[in-house]
């Protein structure tokens, strides 16, 4: 491998050290301290495991966790409630509702009865807007966190030509919206994309997320290019033995042929310990912000787009 490997993993611990800076003296200086509440309806095992993490790293750091766990077939106006006292409640600055919710359950509705300033997902449409004209919004937090990483490896990004593989309203969208606010040239390339491996190539930066594993290969990538692979995808790995019930074993692997573009790459991020850590980071990092912006108090330097 020739490309320098971006250790996604390592850069999450620093960001959640630098959170824990910030929430110590807002604590110390302002007797305030953030607090995050995170909103689970159903039991998907795979979004448990994620709540769990949240809620840990978020008591880690030092800030309130709160967590509302809700039957599956909760209606929806309950949600909808629950979001309205925590939209009123002060001691809260960071509302997460996890998704996917249940099929009886109008997500886009939810998302947008968020308070837009407790919005730490960045997905209300009020945020959305503000990020799509260049204004001071909640980020969603991983194009953020990929953001924060391609800062710290290329310094200023200004002229850079960036190819975002996706175009998806959680990364694709708004990963495009806050390079072009760094002075990028930036192209989104997706499924209708004619010569796609051309587009691709022209790229200083190439930012894939299309949950398609190993659709960009290394001949698509321009020498020395910054790669960064938000995918994650779990395939069958025979390699590693058979589950007790006769199936294939799997492994994570991410949108870019990791092997054959490490060959080509300047840089380049690993599935797993990539951008996958950076995500919870930088919601820590976005209620920290948004606790620091309710109370009329500079924005954590470093925290934010």
């Amino acid at each position: 491998m020739t490309a320098e490997l971006i250790d996604g993993k390592a850069f999450a611990a620093t960001v959640r050290e630098k959170v824990a800076h910030h929430v110590a003296r807002l604590k110390e200086d302002h007797r305030i301290t953030p607090g995050l509440a995170v909103v689970l309806v159903g039991e998907d095992p795979a979004s448990q495991v994620y709540v769990r993490n949240k809620g840990r790293q978020t008591v880690e750091v030092g800030m309130e966790s709160y967590e509302h766990r809700l039957d599956a077939d909760t209606p929806q106006a309950d949600l909808l409630a629950l979001i309205e006292r925590l939209n009123n409640d002060p001691s809260v600055h960071g509302i997460l509702v996890q998704l996917p919710l249940p099929d009886h359950i109008d997500a886009d509705l939810v998302i947008n009865a968020i308070d837009p300033a407790k919005d730490v997902d960045g997905f209300h449409i009020s945020n959305v807007g503000l990020l799509a004209t260049g204004q001071k919004a909640m980020v969603p937090c991983t194009p953020l966190g990929c953001l924060m990483m391609l800062r710290d490896r290329l310094g200023n990004l200004s002229g850079q030509e960036a190819v975002v593989v996706g175009r998806s309203n959680i990364v694709g969208k708004p990963m495009a919206q806050l390079l072009l606010r760094d002075s990028c040239t930036v192209t989104i390339a997706h499924s209708r994309t004619r010569d796609i491996g051309e587009v691709v190539r022209r790229a200083d930066i190439v930012v894939a997320a299309v949950g398609r594993p190993g659709m960009v290969p290394g001949d698509w990538i321009k020498p020395g290019a910054t790669v960064i692979d938000v995918g994650i995808n779990r395939v069958e790995a025979p390699e590693k033995g058979m589950n007790e019930d006769g199936t294939p074993k799997t492994r994570l692997v991410g949108d870019v042929d990791f092997d054959s573009a490490a060959q080509v790459a300047g840089a380049i991020t690993p599935v797993p310990g990539g951008v996958g850590p950076m995500t919870i980071a930088c919601l820590l990092a976005n209620t920290v912000t948004a606790c620091c912006r309710a109370n009329g108090l500079s924005e954590p330097e470093g925290l934010t787009a």
